[in-house]
């Protein structure tokens, strides 16, 4: 298995997904050597991990999802390339199964020298990620291992489209395996807030409206902040809670400003563990309002903090959480509405929550983990 990143050092949900996926594979019989760019020390027993030269203090895995990075990416992924063929050299196995662009030029270089099958597992593609036909070198990495894959999985319907329509690829050579969540995964809250002001705040009456995240253009944020500017019109004691960072984050501080509501807005960086949980946890409601999300973890996150959700329609979770608000990326006034009926009315809000909880109950990442297998029994006999 071929990854970018795996928790805690990671920038996004790719190491998430990642990690959550390997260890469900991993209890149904897979023996998985993850190889990594970077070393680190990690507390994982289910699987081997290796990695190249690069110590994870040196390493920027924060730039690791931005292909306006490519040349420092490139820097890491030659070591990376040496790594996977030193491990390819050292023991056999039967599938190679390589999460997104970053991993495929090792992943074909390791087909190449041993002819075992490749599965490229397709988290996210660059038009997905750039808003628009991105970088060329970027696309050709992907269409040329797409093309060149034995199998190719995709998290979503919408990823899966998005592959036919910007390379050609075959539908029946793609198969579509959902993201998921364990909520025994989820880590327990604490009864103390990191976020002490917003809980003052919502004991006065305020209402706080969360979205965590890469701030890129990819995520829609200007359009929430457009939104947020009629919801504060309507509701004045609400604010929004932004938790990330990003190549847009001065652009989205400048807009708050513009539009005059930066007394509502707080940019609370990028964070981790817990003021992850209690920014969930602190929200009335959790609004993804992603352009083109291929699949989208956080909705889910949010909703096992107890958090109902408002997403996008253009996102690969909505194909499978139902129990939810959703809305159009490019409708600000209807995410607006959305927004204004949601926090003037708990009752709706309490619905919403209860009926996604249920719903989250038949989550689970050994599902998907199931399907994988079976994937690599197929790519595996038409190999033999």
């Amino acid at each position: 298995m071929l990854g970018w990143e795996l928790p805690p050092h990671n920038s996004g949900g790719l190491g998430v997904a990642c990690l959550n996926l390997a260890k469900k594979l991993a209890s149904s019989g897979a023996d998985i050597e993850f190889v990594l760019p970077y070393s680190a020390d990690y507390a994982i027993d289910f699987m081997r991990i290796s990695s190249s030269i690069s110590d994870v203090k040196s390493w920027d895995a924060l730039t690791a999802y931005d292909s306006f990075r490519f040349n420092h990416i490139i820097e890491g992924e030659t070591d990376y390339i040496k790594k996977v063929m030193t491990v390819i050299d050292e023991r056999s196995f039967d599938v190679i199964h390589a999460h997104d662009w970053l991993t495929f030029r090792a992943a074909l270089r390791a087909k190449e020298a041993t002819g075992w099958p490749l599965i490229a597992h397709i988290h996210s593609v660059e038009s997905d990620r750039a808003g628009g036909h991105g970088n060329p070198i970027v696309r050709e990495i992907e269409q040329l291992t797409l093309l060149l894959a034995d199998k190719v999985v995709a998290v979503s319907e919408h990823t899966k489209q998005k592959i036919i329509n910007d390379y050609g690829v075959p539908a029946d050579k793609i198969t579509v395996i959902h993201n998921s969540l364990d909520l025994e995964d989820l880590e327990p809250l604490d009864h103390d807030n990191a976020y002490k002001y917003l809980t003052f705040m919502k004991q006065k009456g305020y209402k706080v409206v969360c979205n965590l995240g890469r701030q890129t253009l990819q995520k829609g944020l200007p359009n929430l902040l457009q939104a947020a500017q009629q919801v504060i019109n309507y509701q004045p004691k609400t604010f929004f809670l932004l938790v990330g960072d990003g190549e847009q984050q001065r652009e989205l501080i400048e807009l708050a400003a513009n539009l005059g509501i930066s007394r509502n807005i707080l940019f609370a960086g990028f964070q981790r563990g817990k003021e992850v949980r209690d920014a969930f946890a602190i929200a009335d409601i959790f609004v993804m309002p992603s352009v083109s999300e291929p699949f989208g973890l956080t909705p889910l996150e949010a909703i096992g903090y107890g958090t109902p959700t408002l997403i996008s329609k253009q996102s690969g979770v909505a194909e499978v959480l139902h129990h939810t608000l959703k809305v159009d990326f490019w409708d600000v006034n209807e995410m607006a509405n959305q927004i204004v009926a949601a926090v003037r009315d708990q009752a709706l809000l309490n619905s919403l929550y209860d009926n996604a909880w249920q719903e989250l109950q038949s989550f689970s990442w050994q599902k998907s983990a199931d399907k994988f297998m079976q994937t690599y029994s197929d790519v595996s006999q038409v190999a033999a």
